[in-house]
């Protein structure tokens, strides 16, 4: 395929999934336009990139459908000032939209055949700009405080539950974007950290891929 095919992909995103959700902010459009999909797929997925469904990245990761990725950033409504921390960043496409719409980006990541992906997608092209996005790798679930607090952090995929050292990486009055999985369902969902409180709230029900390792501990029962 060539890049006509891919932009005419990137228009059908826009005008057939986005704006029709919801997702009409200027700014979020314009970045999601610019930042092409087809590059943070792997090639023999690129021809789907755009298609309104999660896309397998490898080692049971997925890139969310766009329309998750909009309607949870124009909640959130991204700020020039805002440092964000992006957990689970896969090969790196959210973090490239996020770069478009804030200041400085954190992408966190732990799966090393993902991070070795992401790498030369993020340094390539015309999103070499490696000061707007610094790519670290850690576990997902302590987050990545060097850098916090952050006033805005995108958990890429749906998680039963928030941990309590990315709560803490949060700035008070800063949001928290992310899916809910609960019961075989996927809601996407914002929290806003109040006195130490994060606590997310679903606004949708929409399609996220479920990020593993974000499993509710089990209640005991006699």
């Amino acid at each position: 395929m060539n890049e006509n095919n891919f932009q005419a992909m990137r228009d059908a995103m826009i005008d057939g999934q986005l704006r029709p959700s919801g997702v009409n902010d200027r700014d979020i459009v314009r970045a999601m336009a610019s930042v092409p999909r087809e590059e943070f797929v792997p090639e023999t997925r690129a021809s789907v990139a755009y298609a309104d469904r999660s896309v397998p990245l490898g080692n049971g990761r997925f890139l969310a459908p766009p329309v998750a990725l909009g309607r949870l950033l124009t909640v959130a409504e991204p700020q020039r000032s805002d440092t964000v921390l992006i957990v689970g960043a896969g090969t790196g496409y959210s973090a490239m939209v996020m770069a478009h719409l804030t200041g400085p980006v954190t992408a966190l990541e732990s799966d090393t055949d993902l991070l070795a992906a992401a790498r030369p997608r993020l340094a390539g092209g015309a999103f070499s700009d490696l000061s707007a996005v610094q790519l670290v790798e850690g576990d997902l679930t302590g987050g990545y405080a060097a850098n916090g607090p952050y006033d805005l952090i995108l958990i890429d995929g749906a998680v039963e539950t928030v941990p309590e050292a990315l709560a803490a990486q949060l700035a008070d009055g800063g949001r928290l974007i992310c899916g809910l999985a609960e019961d075989g369902l996927t809601r996407l969902a914002v929290a806003r950290k109040r006195g130490g409180v994060v606590r997310p709230v679903p606004f949708e029900d929409n399609e996220v891929p479920v990020l593993p390792g974000f499993a509710r501990a089990k209640a005991f029962r006699f």
